[in-house]
């Protein structure tokens, strides 16, 4: 089996037309003619990466997030991107990244966080043009509404979140939740008009709380907390089509933040 079959399967999941128009996702580095010897999957693609599919006997590394994001103008030992670039390069490591193009289907990154918090109704949050079924963000309903304390609670103990930051707490039952795996605060608007209750995603800064306008809480926990479980929806995709070839998932941690408690 070549690499491109592979990457057929993946952009038959998640096309690439349904990636932002920012975005890098794709193939990124490596020839996708190359026979595939074994995928590793990531959440990020770093040194640490290259030098775990090489030990794995890995020739591809599908991630999330891609490897070059931003224009580059060099390929130097300068910066981490450029030492990653080289290294894959070196060792014959094909990169693919699946990014927005994952988070903009209904069954991506975002059904992941709602498998965990039980939704149901799920709808697209913002929808691309007539197709209801791609776009940004995520939402649905609790089974059983609860209260914003316990629904902290739930969020921080699932997810493995040490400091979960959140808008003020309203005295209401939740039952309508809103999300957005990775950087979403650009969907609160859109929760709000949705009558979302709670609207869970990351990177969310300090005057953007106060779009929550007290009618529901915003809740940060975390970029790489959030979108943690796409390593696992991404095996899955592979593993369902080649049952018997070796797909593994990093055991590397990339997230670049830490706490101190």
């Amino acid at each position: 089996m070549k690499i491109k079959n592979v990457i057929s399967e993946l952009e038959s999941f998640a096309a690439l037309d349904y990636q932002e128009a920012y975005d890098n996702s794709g193939l990124i580095t490596g020839d996708p003619e190359m026979e595939c010897t074994g995928v590793l999957v990531s959440l990020d693609c770093t040194e640490g990466l290259i030098n775990e599919a090489v030990d794995k006997n890995c020739n591809l590394i599908v991630s999330h997030h891609p490897l070059i994001f931003r224009a580059i103008h060099r390929i130097t030992l300068e910066n981490m991107t450029g030492r990653t670039i080289i290294a894959a390069i070196r060792a014959g490591v094909t990169v693919y990244a699946i990014h927005t193009n994952l988070d903009n289907i209904l069954e991506g990154v975002n059904a992941r966080i709602a498998d965990k918090l039980g939704l149901f109704n799920r709808e697209i949050l913002s929808p691309k043009s007539n197709n209801l079924s791609v776009g940004s963000g995520l939402i649905g309903d609790l089974k059983i509404p609860m209260s914003a304390a316990d629904l902290l609670k739930y969020l921080k103990q699932t997810f493995n979140i040490p400091v979960v930051k959140h808008s003020p707490i309203m005295e209401k039952s939740i039952s309508r939740i809103a999300l957005c795996g990775g950087s979403g605060s650009f969907l609160i608007s859109n929760a709000l008009q949705a009558k979302a209750d709670f609207f869970i995603t990351a990177d969310i800064r300090y005057h953007e709380f106060f779009g929550a306008e007290g009618k529901m809480v915003v809740v940060d926990i975390g970029h790489f907390e959030s979108e943690q479980f796409t390593v696992d929806l991404l095996h899955e995709v592979i593993v369902n089509k080649f049952r018997n070839f070796a797909v593994l998932k990093s055991g590397t941690i990339t997230n670049p933040v830490n706490y101190y408690i």
